[in-house]
């Protein structure tokens, strides 16, 4: 077998950034699949092809009966297992490595536009630019990633991966060999004239194995259903709780976040309720008054002239009554 340290490094560093049935999952993977595989599996099907022995003298037909018996080794067949399964783990760190750097980016960037000594309104509004794009990148105290946001997404979808990707194998173990290994092989394939009896070397030995990795990748298949139970819990449990904080804030009359989804309504009307407010010309008082002064008389001389009586003198012409009664008195 070859050597498994550099991709035990790179899942070792997931482990810190995974959850609680993430870390089991990989335990499982290191200690009851690459390091039993690693350990036993070439002593165990180390004489695989060596002692593969028919009961003929054809020449190449042993090798085409043991193709036709083993599509594919075990011991090959395991190792894409572990690499296709690892695959959507790997690339969940390639996304955590890249949060890192861009937070370690951001940080310093931060810190240089905070030492400068003037600042304008374009530098304050690039530190709260910063700041907003750091708050989507949760980092816990020591360093490690909580999943949130984008990555919770990408550690739902390669969770996910890895399940398809475990039933596909052990679905296609199980066509390919079965569950047990048959000590004797019929061989019905050319150059054989006629059918070859084949022999398998240990096959009580490999029948063990066999169970054994299949029951490894069951249990690998249940952590990951597991797991996405685990992460729905998670989310639907913190919308709980987000909505209930909202709740209880509306209650009290405030609102969970400063300024957050409050709309202030300002009465409108077609025509002002009152007069507009004057407007300052810069003038002084006097001159103001005089400017007063001059409007009032504009106005006043474009109004329309007062009712006139176009007979003023008529109500003279006849004395009232009362002087009447006077004069003849």
């Amino acid at each position: 077998m070859g050597d498994w340290g550099f991709l035990e490094k790179l899942l070792d560093q997931v482990q810190q950034h995974s959850t609680v049935v993430g870390k089991i999952w990989l335990t499982v993977l290191f200690i009851f699949r690459i390091l039993i595989l690693g350990l036993a599996g070439e002593s165990v099907w180390g004489d695989e092809q060596s002692d593969f022995l028919c009961n003929t003298a054809q020449p190449g037909c042993t090798n085409v009966c043991y193709d036709q018996a083993f599509p594919i080794s075990h011991i090959r067949y395991w190792v894409l297992q572990f690499l296709f399964v690892s695959t959507p783990t790997l690339i969940y760190l390639a996304h955590v490595i890249h949060l890192s750097r861009r937070e370690e980016r951001l940080r310093q960037k931060e810190e240089e536009l905070r030492a400068m000594p003037h600042k304008d309104p374009c530098v304050e509004r690039t530190l709260a630019s910063i700041e907003r794009q750091m708050a989507k990148i949760s980092v816990a105290e020591d360093g490690r990633m909580r999943i949130r946001g984008a990555l919770m997404g990408t550690y739902v979808v390669s969770v996910i991966c890895k399940s398809v990707l475990e039933a596909g194998f052990l679905y296609g173990q199980w066509r390919l060999y079965g569950w047990t290994m048959a000590p004797l092989y019929v061989c019905h394939r050319l150059p054989c004239p006629h059918s070859v009896d084949c022999y398998v070397s240990r096959p009580t030995e490999k029948t063990i194995f066999i169970i054994f990795m299949q029951v490894v990748g069951f249990i690998s298949l249940l952590l990951n259903l597991l797991e996405l139970v685990h992460l729905l819990y998670r989310y639907l449990t913190r919308r709980l709780k987000a909505q209930q904080g909202q709740n209880a804030a509306l209650a009290q009359g405030t609102s969970p976040e400063p300024y957050a989804n409050q709309v202030f309504y300002l009465p409108m009307g077609k025509e002002p309720s009152s007069e507009p407010c004057p407007v300052y010309s810069g003038l002084s008082s006097s001159e103001q008054n005089w400017a007063n002064l001059t409007t009032e008389e504009r106005l006043a001389a474009s109004r329309p002239p007062p009712f006139v009586d176009p007979y003023p003198e008529s109500s003279q012409k006849y004395p009232s009554s009362h002087a009447s009664k006077k004069q003849y008195l």
